[in-house]
């Protein structure tokens, strides 16, 4: 596979996988002892999540969510829906919300303002890429793998157009 292909690598397979594990030791401490709900945001965070819950040291529970938005006028506007529900209840556990590239952050505001009407003890996000550049929310995930410019990546489960989702690391599309 010719990297140059698909666009400038960001971020290189090993480089992710170092970030992972960084991140799975802070959440393994941050969470020693108590029982943990992970749930992966579909479909973008699934490479990500299936890594991160392998090097997580604690039990975990993991359970999906799908979001959606209503359209592209809608999604510039912030409106999102679920349109797959969790299937374990969250009330009085600890949830973390792993999600692959958070952007504006309206989507997740969304996401964690549906989750807290739930009344889990507590609820995390933790984010592999943070575009805080094109912030627009007041939203700041708890945990960070990068924070990138305002580029469009792909690979490592990001896509553009339903494709690139399978490359083992991040490019910027179309920048060689």
């Amino acid at each position: 596979m010719v990297q140059a292909n698909y666009g400038k690598p960001l971020f290189t397979k090993a480089e992710i996988s170092k970030r992972v594990g960084e991140l799975g030791d802070r959440i393994s401490k941050d969470y020693k002892g108590e029982d943990l709900i992970m749930v992966c945001v579909m479909t973008g965070a699934y490479m990500f999540f299936a890594d991160l819950t392998r090097v997580v040291r604690i039990p975990v529970v993991v359970d999906y969510l799908g979001v959606s938005s209503f359209g592209s006028r809608a999604k510039a506007k912030g409106a999102v829906r679920i349109s797959s529900d969790l299937n374990q209840n969250i009330e009085g556990k600890h949830v973390l919300v792993v999600e692959d590239i958070v952007n504006s952050g309206l989507t997740m505001d969304y996401v964690k303002k549906n989750l807290l009407s739930r009344e889990p003890r507590s609820l995390k996000v933790c984010t592999l890429l943070d575009k805080v550049e094109k912030r627009r929310a007041n939203f700041q995930p708890d945990y960070v793998g990068f924070t990138i410019p305002n580029r469009y990546v792909v690979g490592y489960g990001l896509d553009y157009q339903d494709q690139y989702r399978n490359l083992p690391y991040i490019a910027v599309l179309g920048e060689e």
